[in-house]
């Protein structure tokens, strides 16, 4: 396993008034190559658990382990950690700070103490692989859409070749289409390079479409932990905890429910539609 939390707790302000039990007793196994979604209402523990993951929090108590170590060990390194698990924030684009497309890009790998032509070439290879136009590279990232800024900031990220590619929200304010690009290029990535994805989303729709399995955070603990059709299945209590399915899990169980032989446990547009498809036919 690639990522193991051990009985993690995190309390913030530990030991003032105002202290908050941010994560409870959090035991969780991701494995290498998974693509794993993360759902739950607004403090639910989505972004204080995913900030474990590449150390930028240390457990009040419990464990981290990246690959079998523990990466709260003195003599393990975060800077290598880092370019090994790689966290691309809600809204990314605010963290572009270079004159250019490609010196952003390139500052990650020069970071990690790479020499100026393979930090290019890594460089080169990450706006390749988000699709970003080669007559763009020189020009100032400020000048581009919402959605190439996403896709240069998450190059920026890729260009330091992590094994682990974490992502808050990537497709926030984006129009559908944009939303739509942005997702297929992270599914592409992951098939190509068998990298696991980490993704925290409030669309049901998206983690549905993409994820092999989804964790559900309420309340600082995991609430659900399984494929989406296991765990759409339980949308009523979902929808208990602030939380909902796919628009398509409420259309066929209305249409069950009207005596459609339909499967009830579709989760996105394609199952939905040969569901639908095989009812009539029969």
């Amino acid at each position: 396993m690639s990522i193991i939390l051990n009985h993690v707790n995190y309390i913030y302000s530990e030991g003032t008034k105002i202290a908050q039990h941010a994560l409870k007793d959090i035991n969780l196994q991701i494995g290498d190559g998974e693509f794993i979604g993360i759902i739950g209402h607004t403090g639910s523990g989505k972004s204080t658990l995913i900030q474990h993951l590449n150390g930028l929090l240390k457990p009040t108590s419990g464990e981290v382990y990246y690959n079998g170590r523990d990466i709260n060990d003195k003599d393990f390194s975060r800077k290598e950690l880092r370019s090994k698990v790689g966290l691309v924030f809600q809204y990314p684009e605010y963290q572009l700070f270079e004159t250019t497309i490609f010196a952003d890009v390139s500052f990650g790998p020069k970071n990690q103490g790479l020499p100026e032509n393979e930090a290019g070439l890594r460089a080169f290879e990450a706006l390749r692989s988000v699709k970003i136009p080669e007559e763009l590279y020189y020009q100032s990232p400020f000048e581009l859409s919402g959605g190439q800024k996403r896709r240069v900031a998450i190059a920026g990220v890729l260009a330091m070749k992590p094994e682990v590619l974490i992502l808050d929200e990537p497709t926030a304010g984006l129009d559908p289409m944009g939303r739509d690009e942005i997702l297929d290029e992270i599914a592409r990535l992951h098939k190509e390079r068998n990298m696991t994805v980490i993704l925290v989303s409030h669309s049901m729709e998206d983690v549905a479409k993409y994820v092999d399995r989804l964790i559900v955070m309420n309340g600082g603990v995991v609430a659900y932990n399984g494929t989406p059709r296991e765990v759409f299945s339980h949308y009523k209590k979902l929808e208990r905890i602030g939380l909902s399915a796919p628009s398509v899990t409420y259309l066929v169980h209305d249409l069950f429910e009207k005596g459609y032989d339909v499967d009830v446990n579709a989760t996105t547009v394609d199952e939905a539609v040969e569901t639908i498809l095989n009812c009539f036919k029969k």
